[in-house]
């Protein structure tokens, strides 16, 4: 078994075909686990008859644990070795398919433990492949080519995951798709054990406690106040503490960062333009792209009832280009600066975005989406690619542990608020146009009480599915097309401010802004 490159495990020997692949292996598995429920909406709304908010967490209960554990898993890998790092992240992943594929159709909380447990598996995998795949290389030419390489298979496992929850949901059982992915996580560890060169980049990096401690409550709270705003109400005590302890915890985490030795984020590649452009620009991107898929998931399952392989098609469409073309985004990785690539990536996402806004609810048929979905899906993978190569390649070598972790971090934030707030814009905007349709209705004092209770415990989709009134059904239904549209087109308008922002203030190239950083943060090293 190989462990080690060199004699000290640290970043810049070579890279070797077996760390190439395990890396590759890690991060598509990772990806399938979290993308796969997103195509599962509609029967997990058919199984576990969830409120709006509860469909939403299932969602963000494995996103969670990966934003706020990025970074530290990032430290984790850079002093300890990312080799071992590897292997419990899969053996994480498998523990929560597990405990999500056996999850009793009465308890939802079951389902939101188990994606709990991997969403914390995904979080190790993320990171430390990207960090193994570059910290090995260190010419921007071929660190650009193993980020392209690696967004890619990234991409490929958005792909694999709806085919693989469609097909297992349709044909078999929607349990089976969760076992499949624990077999898989357990084979990973297998051939990270037997084929990857373990690496590490241990200067400077140090356990932070404290910083860990206040960025996980605040996004946690940030995250509760999103989507429990929507059903408890915005003015509701919780809610409002939510965000209340958001905010402190948030700006405590910044100002420990600036004052402990080695922080789990160095503030000071905020002081870079490019770096805090493209961070910027990584949140909302992402925020677009994965409330896009959210917004689809809804629209195709709970609200028109397709089945989990007809969502799927959307699925695919979403994120099934990147391979294909692989050639393409790295030949304009390699000839354009990088924000012209970002700019065309996400000028195309808001075109799809816009264009889905438009789109009937009556009309299921599966042509009307291609040309949307692959809008968006197109503009991703040429958005991811870039994104990353920007954020990566604006910091030396020596910070490529961290600088992988961040950019993981920044990317899962945004694909974390894209289910949360596109839910929770939809979700008001339905119960809004609702409560106005049934007080036009003429409806009897029964019918419009049931309607307005279910409404209150459940939401909009809860009515849809609960209420036998086709008249209160057919209202649920228009209110929750008008409203997903509604949040097709937010994604949209998200799309094109980073696409502005990216042509219009980015800047320079690869080598250029790593110049820029050193300049930047030349002080602080002094």
């Amino acid at each position: 078994m190989t462990t080690q490159t060199r004699a000290s495990g640290t970043d810049g020997g070579a890279l070797r075909a077996g760390t190439i692949a395990a890396a590759l292996f890690a991060v598509c598995l990772a990806q399938i686990g979290l993308a796969m429920p997103a195509t599962l909406n509609g029967t997990f709304q058919s199984v576990f008859n969830p409120s709006g908010s509860e469909l939403t967490w299932i969602s963000d209960c494995s996103l969670l644990p990966i934003t706020v554990m990025e970074l530290t898993f990032g430290v984790l890998g850079d002093l300890f070795g990312r080799k071992r790092l590897l292997m419990g992240g899969a053996f994480l992943l498998a523990v929560g398919e597990l405990v999500s594929g056996i999850a009793p159709a009465s308890n939802v909380h079951v389902l939101w433990v188990g994606q709990i447990i991997a969403g914390l598996g995904c979080a190790a995998l993320f990171p430390t492949t990207l960090a193994m795949l570059v910290g090995g290389e260190r010419s921007h030419a071929k660190r650009a080519k193993m980020i392209a390489v690696w967004a890619a298979i990234l991409s490929t496992g958005n792909f694999l995951a709806p085919l693989l929850s469609g097909i297992t949901a349709t044909y078999f059982s929607w349990r089976d798709a969760f076992f499949v992915v624990l077999i898989l996580a357990l084979g990973d560890m297998v051939v990270t054990g037997f084929a990857a060169q373990d690496s590490r980049s241990p200067q400077g990096r140090s356990l932070d406690p404290a910083g860990q401690t206040t960025i996980g409550l605040g996004l946690f709270a940030l995250l509760f106040g999103v989507i429990q705003g929507t059903g408890d109400g915005w003015g509701n005590t919780m809610v409002v503490a939510a965000f209340i302890v958001s905010a402190v915890m948030l700006v405590a985490f910044v100002i420990i960062e600036l004052r402990v030795p080695n922080p789990l984020l160095r503030v000071d590649l905020f002081k870079n333009r490019n770096f805090a452009l493209a961070a910027g620009v990584t949140v909302v991107g992402m925020f677009a792209f994965l409330g896009t898929a959210y917004a689809i998931s809804i629209r195709m399952g709970p609200i028109q009832g397709q089945s989990s392989i007809r969502t799927a098609v959307a699925f695919l469409l979403l994120s099934g280009i990147a391979l294909p073309l692989l050639p393409v985004t790295h030949k304009l990785m390699a000839t354009l600066a990088p924000r012209w690539v970002l700019g065309l990536g996400f000028l195309l996402m808001a075109a799809g975005d816009i264009w889905a806004g438009q789109l009937p609810i009556d009309d299921a048929t599966l042509t009307s989406i291609i040309v949307p979905m692959g809008l968006v899906g197109i503009g991703f993978a040429f958005a991811v690619s870039a994104v990353t190569a920007t954020v990566v390649e604006t910091v030396p070598h020596s910070l490529a542990g961290m600088a992988s972790a961040t950019t993981s971090m920044l990317r899962d934030f945004g694909f974390t608020l894209g289910p949360a707030v596109i839910g929770a814009i939809a979700t008001a905007k339905a119960t809004n146009l609702l409560t106005s349709g049934l007080a036009g209705a003429n409806l009897s004092a029964a019918d419009s009480g049931k309607a307005h209770g279910i409404l209150s415990g459940g939401g909009p989709i809860a009515v849809l599915h609960a209420d036998s009134n086709t008249t209160v059904a057919g209202i649920a239904h228009s209110s929750l097309g008008t409203a997903y549209g509604l949040g097709f087109t937010v994604a949209g308008i998200a799309a094109l401010v980073c696409a502005v922002v990216a042509v219009t203030l980015l800047r320079g190239s690869a080598e250029e802004v790593a110049e820029e950083f050193d300049a930047a943060t030349a002080p602080a090293a002094a």
